[in-house]
């Protein structure tokens, strides 16, 4: 078992529990936290928190909540009684719909008494281009698209936002260096983007500022995950 670094979360992109569980106790220690998003959320409901937060370590509930303000504030509400470590929310949703998260998130913790999780606005998908984001009818560039959400995040009370590491110095010089960014995208050289559009190394994410960087398949689907995990951690500590 090799050391974790700080930045990184491993994502378990998988459809079935026991699988996700399985790699989860191989890379325990390995990283930060480890991802838990839709596919499995889906597949195996809250039970993929508790599962992968026993075997592995802290999670992040890739949740990437986007609805009406109260329904928002609810299911904030049931994510925290999972106990994760970290949870998103579509910025898109609106400051309301961003506070409520907050609001729900904060209710239930102080219930609890545990320490809330942290709450991020997703910005723009990574699988989303310039003329992408044009399609949806966002007429102004990227990066001011992605700085306009995190400003909204950041006035919400959010701890940060999901976004490119493109991106990443625009956020930090318009919401300050304690203000979080976690990035997706991230492909080590030696693997290939697959659906990604907007990718960054981990050197480079890391130069760039990420507060952490997310990666799943290029060591989730390695021959040997564990080297793999370590591979980028020391790219991510010689940065």
């Amino acid at each position: 078992m090799g050391r974790s670094h700080p930045r990184l979360i491993i994502a378990l992109d998988f459809p079935a529990l026991r699988e996700a569980m399985t790699v989860a106790e191989k890379l325990a220690g390995m990283a930060a936290m480890f991802k838990v998003g839709l596919e499995l959320f889906n597949a195996e409901g809250p039970a993929a928190l508790r599962g992968i937060s026993d075997v592995g370590g802290p999670v992040f509930y890739d949740s990437k909540l986007l609805d009406i303000p109260n329904t928002v504030a609810g299911a904030a509400a049931s994510i925290t009684s999972g106990r994760v470590a970290m949870f998103n929310v579509h910025a898109m949703g609106g400051l309301e719909m961003m506070r409520a998260a907050v609001h729900g998130a904060t209710r239930k913790a102080e219930e609890l008494g545990i320490q809330r999780p942290l709450v991020l606005g997703v910005t723009v998908l990574t699988s989303i281009t310039e003329e992408g984001l044009r399609v949806t009818g966002v007429a102004r560039p990227m990066r001011e698209q992605v700085v306009a959400l995190a400003r909204m995040a950041q006035d919400a009370g959010l701890d940060g936002v999901v976004a490119s590491a493109h991106e990443i110095g625009d956020v930090k010089d318009a919401c300050g260096q304690g203000f979080l960014v976690v990035t997706p995208g991230i492909r080590p050289a030696w693997a290939s983007a697959q659906d990604q559009k907007r990718v960054m190394t981990p050197r480079q994410a890391a130069q760039a500022g990420a507060d952490y960087i997310v990666v799943g398949r290029p060591i989730t689907r390695a021959d040997n995950p564990a080297e793999a995990a370590m591979r980028i951690s020391q790219e991510l500590a010689a940065a």
